[in-house]
């Protein structure tokens, strides 16, 4: 008698989810995180509420907190695999990408040199992320774990929303941002957004390399 072809047995539903990793539900948390905050960030432009915009600005934290606890639960169940890190380079462009973005958006830096501006952020995010993911084997020098990054983890742009978050507390959001708006050829600027450049460029670095710990 032959014996079963395995190859065609019927694949079971949810085959996929019935793959992850406990470290791959964390980063499904981080992704979570971020598309909750830029749904909350559209409502309170939407209702002119800073509650909503805090609570919005306090999900950017969190998210932090569940990227931080994937590696390490990764690598205490060593269980790293490339789905794994490429599951934690989409949360990531969620909620330290356009999170932080659609924050800023809503929070008035709604000009158009602003979204110029916030445009590059996110891509130089995108982009810091496709370099890590393609070079993370090489600068692992053969270890388990990268050495050093190359110019600023994307997670720092949680400080930008904490910058946001006192703009808010302190009612200096909208028409009363923080150092103002100016008139630049046929569209708005306003400075404060220029930190957004920064920490885009910073990401974006060759040269820059910070250890990993």
């Amino acid at each position: 008698m032959n014996a079963p072809d395995s190859s065609k047995a019927p694949r079971k539903h949810f085959s996929m989810i019935r793959g992850f990793h406990l470290a791959d539900l964390f980063t499904l948390g981080n992704a979570a995180c971020g598309v909750g905050g830029v749904l909350l960030a559209l409502a309170s432009l939407a209702n002119r509420s800073v509650d909503l915009f805090l609570w919005a600005a306090a999900l950017a934290p969190a998210a932090f907190v569940f990227d931080v606890f994937d590696g390490r639960i990764a690598r205490w169940r060593q269980t790293h695999s490339a789905l794994g890190r490429e599951l934690d380079s989409l949360a990531d462009v969620i909620s330290f990408g356009v999170m932080p973005a659609a924050l800023a958006y809503a929070a008035g830096l709604d000009g158009g040199w602003d979204a110029v501006v916030l445009i590059y952020f996110v891509c130089c995010g995108v982009s810091r992320l496709a370099r890590y993911n393609v070079t993370a084997e090489s600068l692992s020098g053969g270890s388990d774990k990268v050495k050093y990054f190359e110019g600023t983890p994307i997670p720092t742009s949680v400080v930008l929303v904490g910058v946001l978050a006192l703009a808010a507390w302190q009612q200096r959001i909208g028409d009363a941002v923080w150092l103002g708006a100016m008139q630049i050829g046929p569209w708005v600027l306003h400075p404060l957004v220029l930190m957004f450049a920064l920490s885009g460029t910073l990401m974006i670095s060759k040269t820059l390399r910070i250890p990993k710990l």
